[in-house]
């Protein structure tokens, strides 16, 4: 064979090799473009508001002086404090208001996201002559996987929401429990509590 032959023959081998490297380099440079493009969302603040605070209206009955009034209804809170274990005149009494940070995904996203990546990777796996078939096959795949991860993110959000419902449900009665003791020592020294 003379050494034309021979070079036309490895130019024909390196164009074809080329090819091959190019039919997996493109898939490759579009799955690293398109993931430069993914941003994550921002926090999300929710935040649970706190109720107005429970105002306790004492009238003195009996005609105490308000120097009587001031010095029962401070005896009262200390008993109060001490019967229900409760303080509303600390700086962190506040049970209700809570300040969650969360990723704010939309619903949807992840299966959309996995119809894609298994797209692009089904037709890679595939290869050139099965590109359409492997392009089916795997995002049919990658969604069915991305809805399973948007359904387990939308569960975890349903159970910190009731975890969150519990605790203030837990606050107001712990705060009502308050009230109706110092409610009801200010009414044994003589006053009218509303």
């Amino acid at each position: 064979m003379s050494s034309a032959l021979l070079w036309q023959n490895a130019k024909a081998e390196l164009r074809v090799a080329s090819l091959g490297a190019m039919r997996l380099a493109i898939p490759l440079v579009a799955i690293i473009g398109l993931s430069a493009c993914v941003v994550a969302p921002p926090p999300r603040t929710v935040a649970v508001p706190a109720p107005p605070p429970q105002k306790v209206f004492v009238y003195p009955s009996n005609g105490q002086s308000a120097e009587q009034t001031d010095r029962d209804r401070y005896e009262c809170h200390v008993w109060a404090v001490q019967q229900t274990g409760v303080d509303p005149s600390r700086a962190d009494a506040n049970p209700y208001e809570r300040v969650v940070v969360q990723p704010a995904t939309p619903p949807g996203a992840a299966t959309a996201a996995g119809a894609v990546g298994g797209a692009i990777l089904g037709a890679i796996i595939a290869g050139p002559r099965d590109a359409g078939a492997g392009l089916v096959l795997g995002g049919i795949t990658g969604a069915v996987v991305g809805s399973a991860a948007d359904a387990s993110a939308q569960e975890q959000a349903h159970m910190t929401q009731q975890q969150l419902n519990q605790r203030a449900a837990a606050g107001r009665a712990r705060a009502d429990s308050y009230r109706r003791a110092l409610g009801a020592c200010l009414q044994g020294r003589g006053y009218t509590v509303t």
